[in-house]
């Protein structure tokens, strides 16, 4: 799918130097987002960026300090696995 957007050219210049650059960061953000509200794995934030390694995934989600979501029911699960192993 191809998506086209429209920014003033005094904006787009000051987010990155050229339209290649700003088009592969847009398409970053958008891959971070997603992966924080949970809508796509590790794997689809690399396939997605066209990473040849899940390493390269990796280190670009922590360079970007992406967290997958974190909800209360994993809290709720990651305790009582501990107090289970605690017991």
């Amino acid at each position: 799918m191809q998506i086209t957007l429209e920014i003033p050219d005094r904006i787009a210049t000051q987010l990155a130097g050229d339209r290649e650059t700003l088009t592969q960061r847009f398409l970053e953000l958008v891959a971070i987002e997603a992966y924080e509200k949970g809508l796509i794995g590790a794997g689809e934030v690399g396939q997605l960026l066209g990473f040849t390694s899940r390493w390269e995934t990796y280190d670009f989600l922590d360079r970007e300090c992406a967290e997958p979501p974190y909800t209360e029911s994993d809290l709720d699960s990651d305790r009582i696995a501990l107090q289970e192993l605690l017991d």
